[in-house]
């Protein structure tokens, strides 16, 4: 029967996950079951008849066959950490032997680094609950206070330890908690009186496992007129920012499309659908002309037709800006930074212009030490506030223009060579106006129409002289003096002519302007007189064109430039 009984145990012991080692008083191993071989990476046979030593030598079991005395504590098995008892063995009052029992503590570490997490998180719990500044109180089904923090004991006049565990009508008679916790509807925005200050509260139902088990309430507001004047800061913010985004839209939209260029001259219809295929392509562009070609229309309309129209169009006059406020102006600045400088810092142009376009007008403006920022940024992509050290990554096209020989400023050391190659990407030369021939009128009609719609005055067209006169005038300040011109001739102009009386003084003192030879009134008559030479020869051969252009000694193409010029 005792066999039969150590047969059990022995199963017992070898069906456990912990380990067990049995030694008798010389030392030696007299029982190991698997698990404790496992753990020790020795087969059962291998170890038993060992002596413990040469085990596990830091097992410490024959300490306790010396002692007499049962202890517990960690043992280190290789790498591995283990949770051991140790007992002695005492047969007729002696100690014949020791067992050790010992447990794979990785578990255990396992969970007590849970449980150090979990206590860490009720700690910070309980630190953001008692700083909760308007109060909170927590009640159980019934009503009673199981939480509050101090700054609500505070407003109501009571130790936090005497509010704890009573009804909350107690201490605020006024208090819904209790029905809150009842019916498990949330009570929301709703003013009470608490100490004869009306405040604003919210109460919530607590659920665990769908079942109502309590209510939490919170003071939103100690006094509503802390929440008008809020409402009304709110308000004013409100107002600001639409004021703000509406300028915003305004300031970074583009304004202008490809349907917006006027010219059907085969020079500006050429420089078009080079622009357009510059649009499509996301290389810097480098806008070239004279002052008045109309670079900023164009950066406009690139822009419009590039994949990132719907993004911000954010323009830069380089000569316009003075140097000392060109870099807070371009890279933006940090609180700070300088003095005068705004509370929150400000964005910089090339930072308003992320995932959208940039234009930098009369890039040949920019002073040289900025020509080396800039450079930087369009290689390396990236910006760095006045008064900041962080970097920030940014997805731009840039868009540059210019009315001056960057080559000539190159050789004179005005102008960066390197940055020169980096803008000189996909260039666009638009021409002069005295080179788009047939535009001119074509230009003033449009801008006749236009003016007289945003003036709202009646219907006004240019006389025969005026026409004649703005097609020799060899146009300067290209089309930004003809729009000056016309705007001006249109509010002089009496009745429904626009003669060469109303045009600008320089215009009708043509004789005073010798140094250009076209202005001559001579050549208003030798233009009026092929007019009517070239008529004339039209009649005579019944409008053939072919026998008109041999008649009069010019080819026919030359002819037909002639009658478009004259209207004919």
């Amino acid at each position: 029967m005792k066999s039969h009984q150590i047969i059990k145990l022995d199963q017992a012991f070898q069906a456990l996950k912990a380990g067990i080692i049995v030694i008798d008083d010389q030392d030696a191993v007299c029982y190991c079951n698997p698990a404790a071989a496992n753990f020790i990476g020795i087969d059962v046979e291998g170890i038993i008849g060992k002596k413990i030593i040469d085990v596990i030598p830091n097992s410490k079991l024959n300490n306790v066959i010396l002692s007499g005395d049962a202890n517990s504590d960690q043992l280190l098995i290789g790498e591995r950490m283990f949770i051991t008892n140790r007992s002695p063995i005492n047969q007729d009052g002696e100690t014949v032997g020791a067992v050790v029992v010992f447990q794979d503590g990785s578990e255990l570490q396992t969970v007590l680094s849970r449980l150090d997490n979990t206590l860490n998180s009720l700690t910070s719990l309980e630190s953001i609950f008692e700083q909760a500044y308007d109060g909170v109180m927590v009640v159980d089904s019934k009503g009673i206070i199981t939480r509050i923090t101090k700054s609500y004991c505070r407003f109501l006049n009571i130790e936090q330890e005497d509010a704890i565990g009573r009804l909350c009508t107690d201490i605020l008679p006024s208090s819904r908690m209790h029905i809150v916790a009842q019916t498990g509807l949330a009570e929301i925005g709703e003013v009470m009186d608490i100490n004869g200050k009306e405040a604003m509260v919210m109460r919530l139902p607590l659920r665990e496992e769908g079942k109502l088990i309590g209510a939490v309430g919170k003071v939103m507001f100690r006094d509503v007129r802390e929440l008008r004047t809020l409402a009304e800061k709110l308000d004013l913010l409100e107002n600001k920012l639409k004021f703000y985004e509406k300028e915003l839209k305004h300031y970074q939209k583009f304004r202008y499309t490809f349907s917006n260029i006027i010219g059907k001259s085969q020079a500006m219809l050429r420089t078009i659908a080079l622009a357009e295929r510059a649009a499509l392509v996301k290389s810097t562009v480098l806008l070239r002309g004279e002052s008045g070609t109309g670079k900023e229309l164009f950066a406009h309309a690139i822009h419009a037709a590039s994949t990132r129209h719907d993004q911000p169009f954010v323009r830069v006059n380089c000569g316009a800006i003075p140097a000392e406020l060109l870099e807070s102006e371009l890279f933006g600045y940090e609180e700070g930074a300088f003095t005068g400088a705004k509370k929150g810092g400000k964005p910089g142009k090339f930072e308003l212009a992320n995932r959208g376009t940039i234009f930098l007008d009369e890039i040949g403006d920019l002073p040289l030490p900025m020509q080396a920022k800039v450079l930087r940024i369009l290689q390396e992509k990236e910006i760095e506030r006045v008064g900041s050290n962080r970097l920030q990554q940014l997805d731009i096209r840039v868009i540059a223009a210019t009315h001056r020989d960057l080559e000539k400023m190159i050789g004179e050391g005005e102008f960066r060579r390197d940055l020169y190659y980096r803008l000189n990407v996909f260039t666009v030369t638009i021409p002069p106006l005295r080179e788009r021939e047939g535009d001119v009128l074509l230009l003033s009609e449009h801008l006749l129409s236009k003016f007289q719609h945003e003036l709202g005055l009646s219907l006004r067209k240019l006389d025969r002289w005026v026409m004649e006169l703005f097609q020799l005038y060899a146009w300067p300040g290209n089309v930004r003096e003809l729009q000056n011109a016309i705007e001006r001739a249109i509010n002089v102009a009496e009745g429904g002519m626009i003669q060469l009386k109303d045009l600008p003084l320089y215009l009708q003192d043509l004789e005073g302007r010798r140094g250009n030879t076209s202005l001559q009134p001579l050549a208003l008559e030798l233009a009026e007189a092929e007019r009517k030479a070239i008529l004339k020869a039209l009649k005579t051969m019944d409008g053939n064109k072919v026998k008109t252009a041999e008649i009069l000694g010019i080819h026919r193409t030359n002819l037909y430039r002639k009658m478009e010029k004259y209207g004919l």
